[in-house]
């Protein structure tokens, strides 16, 4: 028999370490860079793909070419997350160590859906997830030593979906695994819980109209007696309450529910109750703030995103169970191809059991090297400067008769709007991100239209903060 040719398209490790080198320099002169360019792409609808070969490469390309091509043809396209003045939606905010975590990620290429398939994947994870508990103040009960843990999402909408076929699953004792629902189960939330949890109802089954929105009281929080009155009349009408999601810091205006009662209530009433802090949870690093987190000891599930304010590049959602078992017991199913010795001696976690997919990346490499780099003091100093930042912001808001806050900013995003009406604020949102030079988005507060300013970028100085408020008086109509 001929021996098979030898020849490969493969990228040669020589190759692949001169381009690396090249990628991580284009990624640094980037970063160094990103305050040139207009925060908020400016092309328009189709100008990227029309910009791009309507056919694939025949044959393959030099990575010289490749990388020229995203200078000239992807940044344009490019709205940059990680400007000092991106003050829009929240923070997706990135770091050196993150980045280098997930470049090691990519390099290793684990598949780590069980812990014999990486135990280093399951088992750093598992620590440093314990070691978020601790950053945090988080109750002990979420540590792995005790019935709960930890797990890496890839978002907060994906842990709300866990939470909810948890609490799906124990309010049925398992018979809408096997059935499928029936329409009676009910979950609660306010007018201002993130719509992640109106996705999360109609993914698993229970039905976006079984959701129940609680109106909110003048801080835009979730009102107790509200809540216990609409258990009740749901009770009354043969359905089932099972599910009631808590927010830390509402994405419109960082509004805090009041956990403590919320918590008695889903005691009493036998409701999961969820919390949601992706971006504000990460206050809790400062012990100043962990107030925010008062009545979390109530909680059956918690989740935050590090992607979102702790310089831990995107995706990476930590999500909290007080009871692991009833979340594997939601999700958990074995196959004849997944069963191993380490599996069957119950003495290891397999992550797969605790997310939807089977599949998973190394993501803790990344939080890991962030928690590492920084100290829990680095990311204390940080996150302290950002609302202040933001409170300054305020100030000058409040020193100007033309404009107005919406309520007091509670951390690090400043909701505020021009007297002028919501015509003014829109005509004015627009013309600011027009100009590059920054960008915001808006809410509707009490039935009128705010913008909001969140600090929380990496890079973001006090120099961009005055930078934005003095463009924004500037571009007030006369």
């Amino acid at each position: 028999m001929e021996p098979m040719p030898t020849t490969s398209y493969h990228m040669a490790p020589d190759a692949f370490r001169r381009h690396g080198h090249a990628v991580v320099d284009w990624i640094a002169d980037y970063l160094e860079r990103v305050d040139s360019y207009p925060v908020l792409s400016q092309v328009a609808p189709g100008q990227i793909r029309a910009s791009l070969p309507p056919s694939p490469p025949a044959q393959g390309e030099p990575f010289e070419a490749m990388l020229a091509d995203v200078e000239k043809l992807i940044l344009p396209g490019i709205t940059h997350w990680q400007s000092p003045s991106f003050f829009a939606f929240f923070p997706g905010n990135n770091s050196g160590p993150s980045i280098l975590g997930d470049l090691l990620c990519s390099g290793l290429g684990v598949q780590g859906m069980l812990w014999t398939t990486s135990p280093a994947c399951t088992e750093l994870e598992t620590h440093v997830l314990d070691w978020v508990v601790d950053i945090l103040g988080l109750p002990a009960h979420f540590k792995s030593d005790a019935a709960g843990g930890g797990v890496i999402q890839d978002s907060a909408s994906s842990a709300a979906v866990c939470a909810l076929l948890a609490a799906r699953e124990r309010a049925t004792q398992g018979e809408s695994n096997r059935r499928g629902c029936d329409g009676r189960l009910v979950a609660y939330g306010s007018t201002q819980t993130h719509s992640s949890i109106e996705k999360a109802m109609g993914v698993v089954g229970m039905g976006r109209d079984n959701l129940r929105l609680i109106d909110v009281d003048d801080s835009f929080a979730m009102r107790p007696d509200l809540l216990l009155a609409q258990i009740r009349r749901d009770r009354a009408a043969g359905l089932t309450p099972c599910f009631a999601c808590a927010t830390v810091g509402t994405t419109s205006s960082n509004a805090v529910d009041p956990l403590p009662a919320i918590g008695r209530i889903c005691r009493e009433e036998q409701l999961w109750m969820h919390v949601d802090a992706a971006m504000a949870g990460t206050a809790a690093v400062c012990p100043e703030y962990r107030f925010l987190q008062d009545g979390l000891d109530a909680a059956d599930s918690y989740c935050f995103n590090p992607h979102k304010w702790m310089f831990t590049n995107f995706d990476c959602d930590c999500f909290f169970v007080a009871d692991r078992a009833a979340l594997i017991r939601a999700l958990s199913i074995l196959p004849e191809y997944l069963r191993n010795q380490a599996t069957q001696s119950g003495a290891v976690i397999d992550y797969r059991d605790w997310h939807v997919p089977l599949g998973r990346r190394f993501r803790a490499l990344k939080l890991w090297f962030v928690i590492r780099h920084y100290g829990v003091e680095g990311l204390r100093h940080h996150v302290r400067r950002h609302i202040e930042l933001a409170h300054a912001f305020a100030r000058w808001v409040r020193a100007d008769d033309r404009f107005e806050l919406a309520v007091p900013p509670p951390l690090n995003l400043v909701c505020f709007r021009h007297r002028g009406g919501d015509d003014v604020n829109q005509r004015l949102m627009d013309r600011l991100n027009a100009t590059g030079r920054l960008y915001l988005t808006h809410t509707r507060l009490g039935g009128r239209l705010t913008l909001r300013l969140c600090v929380g970028q990496t890079c973001t100085e006090e120099r961009h903060v005055r930078a934005a408020w003095d463009l924004i008086r500037q571009s007030v109509e006369s």
